[in-house]
């Protein structure tokens, strides 16, 4: 049974910079590209950062682009997202997804398996 757990999340000022962990089981992470996601309320959940297998190609959304990195660790199966200069249009549910091929993607519908998320609200 794949599992991907979420952790890192939490209330920061604006400025202010978290970083967001998902540990990954179940599954052989080392061939699943990995993306990060989020929704605000009354939004749609939007692209924020995808890395493929081994962590040579990123992409990220505008919005982040100079200001979010996303990592990952195959030893650990875990991928990251570092968030620095956070604003409060950052505040969201963040989720974590894998996608079965090791090539990212930036779509929602590309991604077959999710995390329950984790909460972000930057304070102004």
């Amino acid at each position: 049974q794949v599992q991907l757990v979420e952790s890192g999340g939490g209330l920061v000022q604006a400025g202010g910079s978290l970083r967001l962990s998902c540990a990954a089981s179940g599954l052989t992470f080392s061939t699943h590209a990995m993306g990060w996601f989020r929704q605000a309320p009354g939004k749609e959940r939007e692209f924020v950062a995808a890395i493929s297998w081994l962590g040579s190609s990123t992409y990220y959304a505008d919005s982040v682009k100079g200001r979010f990195t996303i990592s990952r660790d195959n030893a650990k199966n875990t991928v990251y997202l570092q968030m620095n200069s956070l604003t409060p249009e950052d505040t969201a549910v963040y989720y974590c997804a894998g996608r079965l091929t090791r090539v990212a993607h930036t779509s929602a519908r590309e991604y077959d398996y999710w995390g329950q998320g984790t909460q972000v609200t930057v304070s102004s």
